[in-house]
């Protein structure tokens, strides 16, 4: 009868044919060292990194085409959302180790150096000099970028529509202008005048209406520094 092969036992010959069980743990322990010093050498570029280092070049027959993305498209997609699209030194919070891994992914398989890092996120959470979801890109070279990790909570359901208002002046007015439709309906202007309620009489308190909401949304917006979606989209500084 022949004995059931183990195979463990078989790769234990196997590794041992191989190195000496003594240094196995020392080949481990420089290997692991090295990766260390990779991912240190990514999160010191990620924190240091600047849009003028050039940019990442590819093989084209690694790429994911899905990752690809136009600079035109992130500027549609920072503007409906306010968002900022900036380099990636300016992220303020804590880059996830899979964002590290898949850089380090990346320049294995195309044995590269990436480069021109850059990040799509709330100013909130940005460093902003003064003037919810990290995308993190790289520069393709032509306007085009890869994305290479995305983290976070997704963004708000409303949040398009919450920030409608600031995508530029026109939809600023018109907000203006449905917020005094619906104030007017709602004052109670019975309680102002006497007898009957004319149009000329709605058309007076929709304009003061409209005086006073205007005033104060130009008010906060001066005070407070704050520019439209299309020209805060790659700026650096918080008022824009």
């Amino acid at each position: 009868m022949l004995a059931k092969t183990n195979l463990e036992e078989q790769l234990v010959k196997l590794r041992r044919k191989r190195i000496e069980p003594g240094h196995i743990l020392a080949e481990v322990e420089q290997i692991l060292l090295t990766n260390q010093e990779q991912r240190d050498d990514i999160e010191s570029r990620l924190r240091t990194n600047n849009s003028e280092d050039g940019f990442t070049t590819f093989h084209l027959d690694f790429l994911n085409s899905e990752n690809i993305f136009h600079r035109d498209d992130i500027k549609k997609l920072c503007i409906n959302y306010r968002l900022r699209f900036l380099d990636a030194r300016f992220f303020k919070g804590t880059f996830p180790e899979e964002a590290i891994s898949n850089i380090r992914e990346l320049e294995t398989r195309h044995k590269t150096s990436v480069r021109g890092l850059k990040i799509v996120a709330p100013a909130k959470r940005l460093k902003l000099e003064n003037a919810d979801d990290p995308l993190l890109f790289t520069a393709m070279g032509n306007d085009y970028y890869y994305l290479i990790h995305k983290w976070g909570n997704d963004l708000h359901p409303f949040r398009k529509m919450l920030m409608w208002p600031y995508k530029n002046f026109e939809n600023l007015v018109f907000t203006i202008f449905l917020m005094s439709l619906v104030l007017t309906a709602l004052t109670p202007i019975r309680f102002f005048t006497k007898g009957v309620v004319e149009n000329q009489e709605y058309l007076l308190l929709f304009l003061f209406m409209f005086k006073a909401v205007g005033g104060t949304v130009l008010f906060y917006g001066f005070a407070k520094g704050k520019n439209f979606n299309t020209a805060i989209w790659d700026s650096k500084y918080y008022n824009g």
